[in-house]
C-alpha cells in the first residue's frame, strides 16, 4: 500500500508520498513514489503513483521513453512539449489504459489486481497551476476550490486534517505543515504506510521546484512536528467537556 497527497493553494503546489511497498507481511519494499520532471521557468510536473507497482512503473518508463524519443523526433508529445497541463494528463491517462489493456492479455482473475491511480500536477509558463487524479481506466478528475487536494492510497487516516486546515487561501508553509501531519497520522495507522518520504513544493508561476526533499525516518523536523501534533492533540482532548456527569 502507500499513501500520496498533493494540494493545490493558491500560493502553489505541495506534495508529499510515502516509499513503502507491501506485497505481504514478509514482502516489503521501497519504491519511490514522486516523479518529476522540469524545463526550469517553463514548465514542471511532477507525478505520484499508487497502485500495482507493475503499471506504474510502466506507465513512468512509457512516458520517459518518449521524452528521450522526442530529442530525434521533436513531434512526439511528451510531459515536457505539449501545450497545456490537460494535455498533459490527456498522455498520462492514455499510457495508463494502453499498459493496463497490454498486461491483461492472457491474465485470469486469479492474478493481482491491476488497479492503479496517478496523481498529476503541474503548471507551463503562462497556464495555470493544475492538479488532476488519474484513474486506473486513464479518466481524470481536476482539483477545484471546492476540492483543493487529492489523496491516493491509504488515504482515510490522513483526510480529517487536511479538510479542517486546507483552503485556497493557505499558505504553502501551512500546506506543507498539513501534509506533514496528514502523513503522520496515516504512518501511526497503517503499517502498509512507511518512511521514508518524498516532499515536492511548486510555487505558483515559478514553473520550477523549489523543493524536493527525501525525508528520512531520523529527520528532526518531521519529528517535531510529530512529536508537537502529538501534544497539540491530548491537550485539546484534555480541555474537552465531560459528556457524562
Amino acid at each position: 500500500m502507500t499513501y500520496c497527497v498533493a494540494v493545490r493553494v493558491d500560493a502553489g503546489l505541495v506534495m508529499l508520498s510515502d516509499t513503502r511497498t507491501n506485497a505481504g507481511v514478509d514482502n516489503i519494499a521501497r519504491f519511490r513514489k514522486t516523479f518529476t520532471y522540469e524545463n526550469p521557468g517553463e514548465r514542471a510536473i511532477a507525478l505520484m503513483t499508487s497502485g500495482n507497482l507493475s503499471v506504474t512503473q510502466e506507465v513512468k518508463t512509457t512516458l520517459s521513453r518518449a521524452i528521450k524519443e522526442s530529442e530525434e523526433n521533436p513531434e512526439i508529445q511528451t510531459l515536457l512539449n505539449c501545450r497545456t497541463m490537460h494535455d498533459a494528463v490527456m498522455l498520462v491517462g492514455d499510457a495508463m489504459r494502453k499498459v493496463r489493456t497490454r498486461m491483461r492479455q492472457g491474465m485470469t482473475s486469479a492474478e493481482p489486481s491491476m488497479s492503479a491511480s496517478i496523481l498529476v500536477a503541474g503548471q507551463r509558463k503562462g497556464g495555470k497551476q493544475r492538479l488532476y487524479m488519474v484513474y486506473s481506466e486513464g479518466n481524470f478528475i481536476e482539483a477545484t476550490a471546492d476540492t483543493p487536494f487529492f489523496q491516493i492510497g491509504e488515504h482515510k487516516y490522513g483526510k480529517p486534517i487536511l479538510d479542517r486546515i486546507i483552503r485556497p487561501e493557505t499558505s504553502l508553509s501551512d500546506a506543507a505543515k498539513a501534509v506533514c501531519v496528514s502523513m503522520d497520522s496515516t504512518l501511526r495507522s497503517n503499517l502498509s504506510v512507511g518512511m521514508p518520504l518524498d516532499l515536492t513544493i511548486l510555487p505558483s508561476d515559478a514553473c520550477a521546484f523549489s523543493v524536493r526533499r527525501r525525508i528520512e525516518p531520523t529527520d528532526p523536523e518531521f519529528a517535531r512536528i510529530s512529536m508537537q501534533w502529538g501534544i497539540v492533540l491530548q491537550q485539546g482532548f484534555d480541555s474537552l467537556p465531560s459528556v457524562i456527569d
